[in-house]
This record gives structure tokens, C-alpha cells and sequence, in this order.
């Protein structure tokens, strides 16, 4: 008689699902002493950052594999060397190393560049395995449906799927403005920087503050366009080539992110003639002008949206927002009702529908407004991750009309290679790399090799035209200040001016960093500069430092170049160390101890201290930084 009970079948299913099991793993055992290459780690597509255009010839080709890669090899040529698509594809193409490679975390980032000679490409990986536990080196195909062995490759009537790059279209390269890589950069807060006319001072204004004087967004001191204008010298002599000002359009706040007018300077600010005066003073001076756009959500104050609130759905402005039910509850002025949409849950920032032709139009009006009738060189867009694709699009096409070299900047805090394909946005805020600098000094868990891989990660993420001009920062109006994040040390600032100065990529300091300015998070990141303590010589000392970083950065092409190495060989674990070099190999060495000893810094002997904190005869003591010729 068969055993129907319920403990006999559990018995039975569990004994099957062991022996199911067991089987399972010794194929995926076999399988992994047969083939130890690692092809999980393996991947590539052709598009965004793996596979681009340079230039109107070459084409950058990046790969990512696991560390048991030992070599690998691009195969290319020409899509129709054998004959028409759908015919049988013989292989026709030249074999080249691929040489250069960045260390991630898990994997290995390969890079070469190609030149195809017919401007159409297909081509395919070599990947060779170092030998592990007495076995001989493996050697696998990678092609866009897979990994093949050599007698797969050659079977004949085999249909090889190659990566294909179609057909270089000129008009297809990612361009971005060039003098944005040359650009050091200093973000003002309008309302804390510096009081120019006290005439135009709003009600209440409080009396300037100083550097220890915390702050939140209800006071009001009275900075304005003039006060800007006043300190333009200031910044010259600083070093400084552009100046990103958050919000100057009219808004009830302190911050200015809750639009009233977009066609009008704040009265508290100044007016249109104040602001044409600071462009024309600062492009004199050598400075550009960037502004700050808020188009993902207005202010509660804006005319269209006091039309909705007045009218309802009869308004003709109702779609220009994100309104999912009417009617809203004024009472409560709270969004996790799901009424409508807006900025986080501020219900006083409705969202503003960019999927809406009309807005899109009208937004777009605006920047041409400014743009063509006062000359400025940029726009960074705010919550930019939360505006339609289609905006983005529309705004480059009409942006870049008006100035091919306009620089439209993207504040966007994770990976944004979708925004940054070549029609939207040039750049994004590089809040990745200012969070790895700052996890790296917080987590001391953390050794240089995962700073390495940190950095490198950010720079693997986009196209190099991208790196080129992504804007690099510390801190900003949205952080707390990097001078009060590590308890007011000046030390550890200096070493991530550094980073800062010496990465690719376009390095923007916020206003006040370069005396050491404290504060916490918003709103305490936004205290008044204190320029009587300025001009009184307090903060001399630290204004040279990072003048001299600004010189450098400026004067000497190293700093500013797109290649950078790892040669991690102080024997150290918290000692970050780094060449930047150039095509002619000229060479330069940032080395930063962040470890609790002093180390000695060999080889240095007749080499060209660039700059140094906390150096000497030698030896780098904690919390100090060298860049040297090398």
C-alpha cells in the first residue's frame, strides 16, 4: 500500500529536492572547473558610455570584465568587408590590444580608442584569463548574444551577432563647451554674500552677520546684485573665471527656489539694469555668468498657479500642473494626499507639468529671454532628474542656437547618463565624487584602494566629453559646509581642495570656502561672508592657499588633464596616492596622508613641490597633502 500521509510526501519532497540540488551544483561545479573566466563580470553594449564617438574619426570603446581577466582584445572592421547584411558572415577585421584598464571595486574598466575606415564598425572581445591553481590560461569571444570558444567562432554557417556602431554621424558627437574645462568656478547665495544697496533692503532686514552667526531661512540680511558687482575684484584676484548664482528671479523666500516672476529680478536683488551691469562688469573681468532655473515647480505666488487655486479646472493654466483630483484641501496644504503634485512634499511648490506643450514653451521663452538679451553663459536646472526628457531636449536645441558654447548644467545626485547623451544637458553637478571624497575621510574603515575605486567609478560612468566639464564640488547650498563637516579642520579641507583642483572635470568652490566657512545643513550652510574679517586680514593665510590651488589649476595643464593612475605604493592604507598625466608623459603626483602617522614620501628628491601642507624634509605628516612634479 502506498504512503499518502502528509509526513511521508514531505519526506519524499524534501529527499527530491536534495537530490535535485546536489545534481544542480555538481553541473555548476563542473561548469566552474571547466570554464573558471568569470562571465557574470562581462559586459558591454554599444551606446552611451561604453561605445562612443570622440571626434568625427575615432571611436572610444569600454569594456567591463572581472578581475580574472588578464588581457583582452577588440577584433573590428568593417560591416560589409564579406558582403550585404543576412549573408553569411565570414569575419573580415585587424586584432589590437586593448590596453589601458581602471580598477573598480568588482570589476575591471577597459578602454581603447579605434579608428573605423569606412566610418561604420562591428566588432567583437578577446578575452584572455589569467592561469589559476596549476591550469592553463582560458581564451572566450565576447559578442553582443554572448561568449563563444574560437571553434564556435569558426563554425562554419555561423551567423556572428558582432557589436555594431552603424555609421559616425558628425552631427551624433556629444560637444560640449570647451571653456567650461577651464573654468574655476564659485557659487554664490545672493541674499548671504555681501549687502551692495541697503535702499532695497526687505523689511526686517537684519543687521550682516559674521561667520559664527548660525542662520535659517526666514532672516533676511539684505545681500543683493550690487553687493555681487562690489566683490567682482575680489573674486578676479581669487582666481575665479565663473560664477553660478542660485536663483535671482523673483520668490517671497530667502532661497528664491519658489518662483513668482521667472521675467523679473527680485526688487530686493536689484533690477534688470543691475544684473546687465554684473554680466557686462564680470565678462570684463574674465567671468561668466551662470543662473539657476527652477522648472520643476514653481511657487505658490506664481500667476498661473493663483489662477488654478482661483478657478479650479476652469482655469487655462489647470494642466500647467501635476493636479490628479480636485478640489484641494487648503486647509491642510499637505501633498501625501496625492491631489496634486509637487517639489518633495512642499505644498506651497506645485509641480509644474513639463509634459504640457505649453509650459514647455513658456519655459523655454524664459531662458531665451535671458540669454539673449543679457548675455549670460549658462543655466543649471534644479531638480533636473524631474522634468521631462522632452524639455531637456527642447531647451538644449533652442539654447544652442542662440550660443553653441551655452552651458546647461544639470542638478542631478546619481548616475545620469540618460540626460547626458549629447541632447540634453552638457553636465551634471557631480555630487558621486563629493560623496565618495567624503565618505572616504568619515568611513576610516575605508583603505586608499577603495578610493581608487570610488573615483573611478565616478569618471566610468559618462563619456569622457562629459567628464571633461562635469562640475565638481565639495559642498553647496544644499550640504553642510565641508569646514564644519570635519570639525572645523582646514587641514583636511586643503587636502580636498586637492581632489578637487586635480580630478577632471570643472571644480566650483561655494562661496566662503576659501576662508573656511562653517555651517551646517541647509539652511546653517547659508551664513552671511564675513567681509569685514576679510578685509581686516583674518583668514589671509587660507585665501593664499587656495589661490595658489587656483593658479595651478589654471596655469598647469596637468591639473586639469583627463588621465589619472593609481600607483598605490606607500605602504600605507589610509595614504591616498595618484599621477595625472599627458600625452607627452609629463607627469605630476598627489599624494594625501589621511592616516593617523607620518610617512615618508620617497623618490622626492629634486622634484618640483607644486604645493604642500603640512610637509616637510620629506616627510607627510596627518591630515597633510604634496602635489609634486614627477
Amino acid at each position: 500500500m502506498v504512503d499518502f500521509s502528509r509526513e511521508n510526501l514531505y519526506n519524499k519532497d524534501k529527499t527530491s529536492a536534495q537530490g535535485a540540488s546536489k545534481a544542480i551544483a555538481s553541473v555548476v561545479i563542473q561548469e566552474r572547473v571547466e570554464n573558471r573566466m568569470k562571465f557574470e563580470a562581462v559586459y558591454h553594449i554599444c551606446s552611451d558610455n561604453y561605445c562612443y564617438m570622440n571626434n568625427a574619426s575615432e571611436l572610444i570603446v569600454n569594456l567591463k570584465t572581472g578581475y580574472d581577466v588578464e588581457e583582452v582584445y577588440i577584433h573590428y572592421g568593417d560591416p560589409f568587408a564579406t558582403g550585404i547584411l543576412g549573408a553569411q558572415q565570414n569575419w573580415a577585421g585587424v586584432r589590437l590590444p586593448v590596453p589601458f584598464k581602471k580598477r573598480l571595486a568588482h570589476q575591471l574598466w577597459w578602454t581603447t580608442t579605434i579608428v573605423p575606415q569606412y566610418k561604420r564598425c562591428r566588432y567583437f572581445f578577446e578575452l584572455v584569463s589569467r592561469a589559476e591553481y596549476g591550469g592553463e590560461r582560458e581564451t572566450w569571444y565576447y559578442f553582443e548574444d554572448g561568449v563563444l570558444s574560437e571553434e564556435q567562432w569558426h563554425l562554419e554557417g555561423k551567423m556572428l551577432q558582432c557589436f555594431t556602431f552603424p555609421w559616425m554621424n558628425p552631427s551624433d558627437i556629444n560637444r560640449v563647451p570647451e571653456w567650461v574645462n577651464s573654468t574655476v568656478w564659485y557659487q554664490i547665495f545672493p541674499e548671504r554674500f555681501c549687502n551692495g544697496n541697503p535702499d532695497i533692503n526687505p523689511e526686517n532686514c537684519l543687521p550682516w552677520a559674521d561667520n559664527d552667526t548660525p542662520v535659517t531661512n526666514e532672516q533676511f540680511y539684505g545681500g543683493d546684485l550690487q553687493g555681487i558687482i562690489n566683490r567682482l575684484d575680489y573674486l578676479r584676484d581669487l582666481g575665479i573665471t565663473g560664477i553660478y548664482m542660485t536663483p535671482i528671479f523673483e520668490a517671497p523666500s530667502t532661497h528664491k527656489y519658489n518662483t513668482t516672476d521667472y521675467m523679473k529680478i527680485d526688487p530686493h536683488f536689484g533690477d534688470e539694469e543691475t544684473f546687465r551691469t554684473l554680466v557686462e562688469t564680470a565678462h570684463e573681468k574674465g567671468i561668466r555668468i551662470m543662473l539657476d532655473g527652477v522648472f520643476n515647480h514653481s511657487g505658490e505666488w506664481f500667476a498661473p498657479w493663483q489662477d488654478v487655486l482661483a478657478h479650479g479646472p476652469e482655469s487655462k493654466y489647470y494642466n500647467w500642473f501635476m493636479i490628479n483630483q480636485w478640489p484641494i484641501d487648503f486647509d491642510r496644504w499637505d501633498t501625501r494626499d496625492g491631489k496634486y503634485y509637487s517639489f518633495g512634499f512642499f505644498a506651497k511648490m506645485p509641480k509644474l507639468n513639463t509634459n504640457n506643450p505649453e509650459v514647455v514653451e513658456y519655459l523655454v521663452g524664459v531662458v531665451e529671454y535671458w540669454a539673449k538679451n543679457f548675455g549670460i553663459d549658462g543655466i543649471r536646472l534644479d531638480v533636473a532628474n524631474e522634468v521631462s526628457h522632452q524639455f531637456c531636449k527642447t531647451l538644449r536645441y533652442a539654447l544652442k542656437k542662440i550660443n553653441p558654447d551655452f552651458y546647461i548644467l544639470g542638478e542631478i545626485w546619481h548616475n545620469a547618463m540618460p540626460w547626458l547623451r549629447g541632447d540634453e544637458f552638457d553636465s551634471v553637478m557631480n555630487y558621486p565624487l563629493s560623496h565618495s571624497i567624503t565618505d572616504f575621510w568619515i568611513d576610516r574603515s575605508r583603505k586608499k584602494r577603495d578610493f581608487e575605486y570610488m573615483v573611478n567609478r565616478c569618471y566610468t560612468m559618462y563619456m569622457q566629453h562629459t567628464n571633461d566639464v562635469i562640475f565638481n564640488l565639495l559642498d553647496s547650498h544644499d550640504t553642510d559646509r565641508v569646514f564644519g563637516r570635519y570639525h572645523q579642520n582646514i587641514d583636511v579641507v586643503y587636502q580636498q581642495l586637492a581632489v578637487l583642483f586635480t580630478m577632471p572635470g570643472s571644480p566650483c568652490i561655494y562661496y566662503g570656502t576659501e576662508i573656511g566657512m562653517d555651517g551646517g545643513g541647509d539652511p546653517d550652510c547659508r551664513r552671511c561672508m564675513p567681509w569685514e574679517r576679510i578685509e581686516a586680514g583674518w583668514y589671509g593665510d587660507r585665501i593664499d592657499m587656495v589661490k595658489r590651488l587656483i593658479w595651478l589649476r589654471k596655469n598647469e595643464p596637468l591639473f586639469r588633464s583627463r588621465n589619472f593612475h593609481f600607483p598605490n605604493e606607500i605602504p600605507n592604507d589610509r595614504v591616498i596616492e595618484y599621477l595625472k598625466l599627458d600625452c607627452e608623459n609629463h607627469q605630476l603626483k598627489v599624494i594625501i596622508n589621511c592616516s593617523d602617522e607620518s610617512v615618508n614620501t620617497p623618490y622626492m628628491d629634486g622634484k618640483e613641490i607644486f604645493f604642500a601642507n603640512r610637509y616637510d624634509n620629506g616627510w607627510l605628516h596627518p591630515n597633510g597633502v604634496v602635489i609634486v612634479r614627477w
